[in-house]
């Protein structure tokens, strides 16, 4: 598939969020994916504020970015929480470097152990605030291009419309459900994955990804499969082992 034809995909997904259905999760976690792909980027992964203004991990392209971006949670540090704050992008931070990385040392320690190099980080707006942030990494000093940092913050864009498109813009406290309803289905996703890394000796990305497979090959949200999976009225068995 063609960057222009991957950029159409995105917009036709946010379209869909018009739907009752729609799986915000997955809808982010694909996000994250396409960031990969189209700003050839190393990782992504995207933060979101609860109702009590604090931030959690929602989505990622991989297990090592999502443990880094609790990592930054647990610490109160990182790119990822200052875009948030400030409601501002900044892109080329060399997490070599003690300057750039001097309000967040802990992460950026944690983040080149990780094998990273380089970050970029977007917020997600909402009206005049921030919602969240999108982070991407490199695992070389490489620069993103004015252009790429542009299509990274449309793509931010992109995932603050998809969450437009599932709150009451009129209800303040709506709005603050559905981002606490999305963070409620990653905990059940991630206790799911836990599970079956577990049963099938696993390592986490290989069981969510054969969990996103089975939801997909019989058409049901990721997050019912793994509700399902927690109060065992689907068995693991079912599940084809990865």
């Amino acid at each position: 598939m063609s960057r222009e034809q991957q950029v159409s995909a995105v917009f036709v997904q946010v379209a869909d969020s018009l739907i009752d259905d729609f799986d915000l999760i997955e809808f982010l976690e694909q996000l994250c994916a396409h960031c990969v792909t189209l700003l050839d980027v190393s990782a992504a992964g995207i933060l979101l504020a609860n109702e009590k203004d604090t931030m959690q991990t929602i989505a990622a392209s991989d297990e090592a970015t999502h443990l880094l971006e609790l990592f930054a949670l647990q610490h109160n540090q990182g790119p990822c929480l200052e875009s948030y704050r400030s409601g501002t992008a900044r892109t080329n931070i060399d997490l070599n470097s003690p300057t750039a990385t001097s309000a967040w040392p802990a992460f950026a320690a944690r983040a080149r152990r990780s094998g990273l190099r380089t970050s970029h980080v977007f917020p997600l707006r909402l009206r005049n605030r921030a919602v969240g942030a999108l982070n991407v990494f490199h695992t070389s000093l490489q620069p993103l291009s004015p252009q790429d940092a542009s299509l990274a913050q449309a793509l931010a864009d992109v995932a603050t419309i998809a969450l437009l498109q599932q709150r009451d813009l009129d209800q303040e406290q709506a709005e603050k459900a559905q981002l606490q309803r999305a963070l409620t289905t990653r905990i059940l996703i991630e206790q799911a994955k836990g599970i079956l890394a577990e049963r099938w000796n696993t390592n986490p990305d290989t069981a969510f990804t054969t969990l996103r497979a089975y939801a997909r090959a019989h058409q049901l949200r990721i997050s019912d499969c793994a509700r399902r999976i927690i109060d065992q009225s689907l068995s693991t068995n079912d599940i084809p082992h990865p």
